[in-house]
């Protein structure tokens, strides 16, 4: 289907009219699709509450002009969330080929995101994804360097732990970007790691972090796994129904 369409589809399926778009599902930015996708979500009575983007130019780059095309790719798609009615992005940070991760850079370019989109009054975030750029600490160190009320952290429940080779780093570092979540959070119950096994989280574990923290922001449910995904999805909603008590 069209993307302009899922919300609806979303709502009709499960009764819930709050979407998160990902950027590599926008067959187009052009304005006038922007306004068509914004007119359908309406009629639908829908809402976005994020847009996932990921871009390909590192925030961290040595070389200052592939951090300044991160800077203007993530402003970008602050006007589109302006265009949207969405109140946040969630702002992706792949590996740099010149440099490894290094937060100074990162929070020099994310600090000039981030003072962009309060002018536009939209929150960044940052999730836990490509392990060697994204680690949970990482984002957490990133953050607190820039010291910005819209930057926030986005904690995936699933990310690290897939990726990581001691599952207690993955669940201290979701824990660690739950103190900095405010938005959204990603809700997995297992995903694949890269030998292609099923790592399953801990639930209640996990869900003990959010509550810890006190975090009230939405719950985005993501299927990304094997299996039918309206019933993995109407699954993940109940278990997180069980898990809010």
């Amino acid at each position: 289907m069209d993307l302009k369409d899922f919300a609806g589809h979303v709502k009709k399926k499960f009764k819930i009219d709050k979407i998160e778009p990902w950027t590599g599902h926008f067959p187009s930015t052009d304005p006038k699709y922007i306004e068509q996708f914004r007119a359908t979500v309406d009629r639908a009575q829908c809402y976005i509450v994020n847009i996932a983007v990921d871009g390909e130019s590192s925030p961290y780059a040595a070389d200052r002009k592939q951090r300044n095309k991160a800077i203007e790719f993530s402003k970008r798609w602050v006007d589109i969330a302006v265009a949207l009615n969405s109140p946040s992005i969630r702002t992706n940070m792949p590996s740099a080929k010149d440099s490894q991760p290094d937060v100074k850079r990162t929070a020099e370019t994310l600090r000039r995101v981030a003072d962009y989109a309060a002018e536009k009054r939209v929150l960044v975030n940052l999730e836990n994804d490509n392990p060697v750029s994204e680690d949970p600490f990482f984002i957490v160190s990133v953050i607190e360097k820039v010291a910005n009320p819209w930057l926030h952290a986005l904690p995936d429940f699933g990310n690290t732990l897939a990726s990581a080779k001691d599952p207690e780093h993955a669940y201290a570092g979701v824990n660690a970007m739950f103190a900095h979540a405010y938005s959204i959070c990603h809700i997995k119950d297992a995903e694949k790691n890269k030998d292609g096994q099923l790592v399953q989280v801990d639930m209640p574990r996990t869900f003990g972090f959010m509550k810890k923290h006190g975090y009230q922001g939405y719950l985005s449910m993501e299927w990304d796994r094997p299996g039918d995904p309206y019933e993995g999805t109407e699954n993940l909603i109940n278990t997180t129904y069980r898990q809010l008590g």
